[in-house]
């Protein structure tokens, strides 16, 4: 079942890559008396990933900050190393926190993945972007295969208001 506008989100532990090494945070510590702006890549270093949604999420970082956003989070089925390496890359800094679903557990959960076996990538999560306010989907913004669109964050930021 897909995860809706008005559910809670699945409880799940996610990796963070952090200079002692990966480190677990769970959706409870990430989303609990927060608002975040949550996305979802299907592959850290793609082309779109890396070249739009990433970067738009960090350009936009200040304005959704000052929308009420305590956290932008990047998640994606890839280890915490990956994910590390990426936001180096990107020169992300603090504007994007970058989780790791390694087990696709956290997107199954959500009922957003997506079966990437014919590019060689298995399992991975759908793109999408949701805002998440104390732990309830107030936004969804599921792409269609091959899209990049609704899950953008300027599109996330014009549903802020």
């Amino acid at each position: 079942m897909t995860i809706k506008i008005g559910d809670t989100v699945p409880a799940a532990t996610l990796m963070k890559m952090t200079d002692s090494g990966p480190a677990p945070v769970t959706t409870a510590e990430l989303f609990d008396g927060r608002t975040v702006a949550l996305f979802s890549v299907p592959g850290a270093f793609t082309p779109t990933c890396s070249a739009k949604h990433l970067p738009g999420f960090v350009d936009n970082a200040q304005a959704m900050r000052a929308k009420g956003i305590d956290e932008i989070v990047c998640i994606s089925v890839n280890d915490a190393f990956v994910m590390g390496a990426w936001g180096k890359a990107a020169n992300v800094g603090d504007a994007v926190t970058l989780l790791a679903d390694g087990n696709g557990d956290f997107v199954e959960a959500l009922g957003l993945t997506m079966d990437g076996s014919r590019f060689g990538m298995g399992k991975r999560g759908q793109r999408f972007s949701m805002l998440v306010k104390d732990g309830v989907v107030s936004e969804l913004n599921v792409e269609d295969p091959g899209a990049f669109k609704v899950s953008s964050a300027e599109h996330l930021l014009a549903q802020l208001g």
